[in-house]
């Protein structure tokens, strides 16, 4: 037996132990009497199964989470700090599991196994650094006489946590450990397809921590047995949610007039910007990277890249010939550039798209072609930026080339959309693409970069039909907390009456 083939056997036996929903400090099988097979996209094996929990199990873990916030929200900052340490340690320690497993539930490469795992460590760290931001007040100057002013951030209760298939770990670790740092409890729903690293290796995490029963749950289910529980928990006052505009607009729907708080993370339609004067090799690697990492399944990917008539023909020239040589297949091998698409249904929208694209007479550079859930890349060119193909969200390893006349039209032409989540510009003018930033209707622009550049310290979210609020340390402070204010009248005053 290889080592490779051991380290599959030790990493099958931990996920076995973890193929169930936590709740109150629980590891409980689901109560639906339904069960589902979590399935290797690439090979179509099967994981692990389980089953399902029923509704009275949700609301079970909202009451148990509602219960122990209130004693969390008690700790001291060392303690918390102590059980976010513990957690990130057992997941370090436990990385080479992660990153496989990472792999075999999305069906990514390695690399973008290891690009997420490092981004939510990365998140974790920050989270860490946050446990004393709640309790610690601010001065506030004040007109009255004697009086001091104090404003305090305070935990917010129980969040909601639901996150998606593409990078369940990265997408859960922005939530989930910023929140149990703040002093809130967690309800968290991975997608089903990813449940175990999109979940409960984090539960497994924190019960090695010693983190408190029902500070973190952590629910394997799907909407037949939750239906809207996950949204209209009377207990939730928060709801974290990373998926589609469509499941965004029906979360705005049904919680009116509930006055929860939310941070809704959206589709994104993301165009990438090759203004006239840019290098044009950099170019090209800058929107291959963007497109095809994770086979284009990211919400911040490059989804129209715009390039100026002046280079147009030389950028699709070079664009198309780097495109044939990227290694399509297995994820496990390392030289596996693009991989499956998540399952069946996605695959059959991506090459739904294709084949409408096609029918409207777009004109094809690279050919494509489906094995399975793996396709190879499509490369379309000279795109209208009005067609079917430009105005939807390809989730899939599919790219097309939107020529402008100029670098106005190519900002007209990037703002000409619903969406609003990322951006990218590339130029040699690094003033005017600054400049040209800010005139993109999107909630970050990356000048010499990909759309999808994800750091701590810095706000990620969207506008227009790309979302609602803003991850990022300082902006999650804000998110996870209500705040408070208290002032103190330190000399008596004379009142009126």
């Amino acid at each position: 037996m290889t080592q490779n083939q051991v380290l599959d056997a030790n990493c099958f036996e931990w996920i076995n132990k973890m193929s169930k929903s936590f709740i109150d400090g629980v590891w409980v099988e689901g109560g639906s009497g339904r069960n589902y097979s979590i399935k290797d996209p690439y090979d179509h094996s099967t994981i692990t199964t389980v089953e399902l929990a029923n509704l009275e199990q949700i609301k079970d873990a909202y009451n148990k989470a509602k219960s122990a916030q209130k004693e969390w929200a008690k700790s001291t900052p060392e303690q918390r700090r102590e059980v976010l340490m513990k957690a990130l340690d057992y997941l370090e320690k436990n990385s080479e599991n992660i990153l496989e497993l990472i792999t075999r539930e999305t069906g990514g490469t390695l690399l973008k196994a290891q690009v997420e795992f490092g981004f939510g460590l990365s998140d974790i760290k920050d989270a860490i650094n946050m446990v004393d931001e709640i309790y610690s007040p601010k001065d506030y100057s004040s007109v009255t006489p004697g009086k001091i002013n104090r404003v305090y951030r305070l935990p917010l209760g129980v969040i909601t946590s639901i996150t998606p298939f593409n990078f369940p770990f990265n997408m859960a670790t922005r939530t989930i450990f910023p929140a149990i740092a703040l002093g809130n409890s967690v309800v968290h729903k991975p997608d089903l397809q990813v449940g175990i690293v999109g979940g409960q290796v984090f539960a497994k995490a924190f019960e090695e921590a010693g983190l408190p029963a029902g500070v973190f749950n952590s629910i394997l289910t799907d909407l037949q047995e939750s239906e809207d529980e996950f949204l209209l928990n009377p207990n939730s006052s928060f709801i974290s949610f990373t998926g589609s505009t469509g499941v965004g607009k029906h979360i705005a729907k049904v919680t009116g007039g509930t006055f929860k708080q939310m941070a809704l993370e959206l589709g994104g339609n993301n165009p990438l910007v090759v203004l006239g004067d840019a290098d044009v090799e950099q170019a090209v690697k800058i929107a291959i990277f963007g497109k095809f990492l994770h086979s284009g399944q990211i919400c911040a990917i490059t989804n129209r890249i715009i390039v100026q008539n002046d280079i147009y023909d030389e950028f699709v020239s070079k664009f198309v010939e780097k495109v044939k040589g990227l290694t399509v297949g297995d994820p496990k091998d390392p030289n596996t550039v693009i991989g499956p698409v998540i399952n069946e249904k996605q695959a059959d929208k991506i090459m739904g798209l294709v084949n409408k694209a096609k029918e409207d007479g777009l004109k094809i550079a690279l050919e494509g072609q489906r094995t399975g859930n793996v396709i190879s890349p499509f490369v379309f060119v000279n795109v209208p930026n009005y067609s079917s193909l430009a105005t939807s969200e390809i989730f899939g390893p599919v790219a097309q080339i939107i020529r402008a006349e100029s670098d106005e039209e190519a900002i007209r032409f990037a703002n000409d959309t619903e969406y609003g989540l990322s951006s990218s510009i590339v130029t040699s003018d690094l003033e005017k693409g600054e400049r040209l930033a800010l005139k993109i209707e999107s909630g970050t622009t990356h000048v010499n970069d990909i759309p999808q550049v994800l750091e701590g310290n810095v706000p990620f979210g969207g506008i227009k039909q790309s979302g609602i609020g803003r991850f990022g340390y300082e902006w999650v402070v804000a998110e996870f907390t209500t705040t408070k204010w208290v002032s103190i009248q330190k000399d008596n005053l004379e009142y009126p009456f």
